[in-house]
């Protein structure tokens, strides 16, 4: 991560945030999104001339409404703009980077039409140390993942799947798995990648029973 070497000292105390329901963005994890609101046009346009970074967030449908929106999670993950295309239509073709998760400290006025916060990273200051290698079961999590597959009803490319390292397993499948917003805001907010695992695996064996779910809001 480029601002690493830096840590928190590097990070900016402001920034945009880009809230989007069921969009799940983790550090060292890579999210592409289709620009199109002029809002957020604006916002990605912002981001390119200052320092290539905005956050991602989630609105929280329990929240109270605010000026700008509806009520916003309180824990988010700073991302940097990785690759950055424009179609001939007018839309930004972007890929964000995830480097921090944040708390969100305070909500700032917005600007040209898409929001600001104040954010607050020190709880998540490991988040820009090198990760330890994850502990998990991974027999046990890719047996979990092909119920879960099976329930769904999704096609998977396993040859692909299983020559991932275990911490990018972990980030790729609690960002694609179309888990229910309230599910992903859970694992964003794991205290660590272990528990994330540990998380991950009974979301997908919860998923995989028909009729069945599980209340994880987050605390």
């Amino acid at each position: 991560m480029p601002i690493q070497s830096s840590g928190l000292a590097a990070l900016p105390a402001e920034i945009a945030v880009f809230p989007l329901t069921g969009a799940l963005l983790l550090p060292g994890g890579r999210l592409p999104l289709n620009i199109f609101e002029p809002r957020y046009l604006a916002l990605v346009e912002a981001s390119l001339a200052q320092g290539r970074v905005f956050g991602m967030i989630q609105p929280d449908p329990a929240a109270s409404p605010q000026p700008d929106g509806p009520g916003l999670y309180k824990v988010g993950c700073l991302g940097r703009l990785t690759s950055f295309s424009e179609t001939e239509d007018g839309r930004f073709l972007i890929s964000l980077t995830g480097t921090i998760r944040f708390q969100v400290a305070a909500e700032l006025p917005g600007r040209d039409g898409y929001r600001r916060v104040r954010a607050d990273y020190s709880p998540f200051s490991t988040d820009l140390e090198d990760p330890a290698p994850a502990e998990m079961d991974r027999p046990e999590l890719l047996s979990a993942l092909r119920a879960y597959f099976r329930a769904k009803g999704i096609d998977a490319n396993w040859e692909a799947i299983e020559q991932l390292e275990d911490e990018s397993l972990i980030t790729t499948l609690c960002m694609v798995c179309p888990f229910e917003p309230l599910e992903k805001q859970a694992l964003l907010e794991a205290q660590d990648p272990a528990a994330r695992a540990a998380m991950l695996v009974t979301m997908l064996r919860m998923d995989s029973m028909p009729g069945t779910g599980q209340d994880v809001r987050p605390s």
